[in-house]
């Protein structure tokens, strides 16, 4: 029987490092920070956040509070909407481009789509902007999967 040390097979991510690391790109990204300016605020390569954000390398807990620190939010945030197959340990999976579920905050477009309906400073056209979302989404889905404000 093979060891943990001795298994060919990959080893892959904890989820909770994975879910982790998609919170610091998800704040870095709508703070519009490059990896690059992360990684010389803690001293590191752009490669190594990479690598936090997939969940590949681990943070440590001093790490994880200097990157709140510069990231602007509390230690809590990074764990914050964490799935509970994470918590048990179960592996996460990916959906695909259609899928609204945990990922769905983590990709690019959702996070562009963000950082440009928060740069409109006017609330009404913010809010029309809003409704008409909200409006095409529910046109194109059927009736028990509407769109809902929160």
């Amino acid at each position: 029987m093979p060891t943990p040390d001795t298994d060919t097979e990959p080893k892959k991510p904890n989820p909770i490092d994975v879910h982790v690391g998609s919170r610091v790109r998800l704040r870095r990204t709508l703070m519009g920070m490059s990896q690059e300016k992360l990684g010389e605020a803690l001293g590191l390569t752009f490669q190594q956040i990479q690598k936090y954000e997939r969940g590949a390398n681990r943070i440590g807990s001093s790490r994880l509070y200097k990157i709140s620190q510069i990231l602007e939010v509390p230690v809590q945030f990074f764990f914050d909407d964490m799935p509970d197959d994470a918590l048990e340990g179960a592996e996460l999976t990916g959906g695909g481009d259609d899928d609204v579920g945990p990922d769905a905050m983590s990709r690019r477009e959702t996070l562009e789509l963000m950082r440009a309906y928060y740069k409109i400073n006017d609330k009404k056209v913010r809010k029309g902007i809003f409704e008409l979302v909200k409006s095409v989404a529910n046109a194109t889905v059927p009736a028990e999967h509407e769109v809902t404000s929160a």
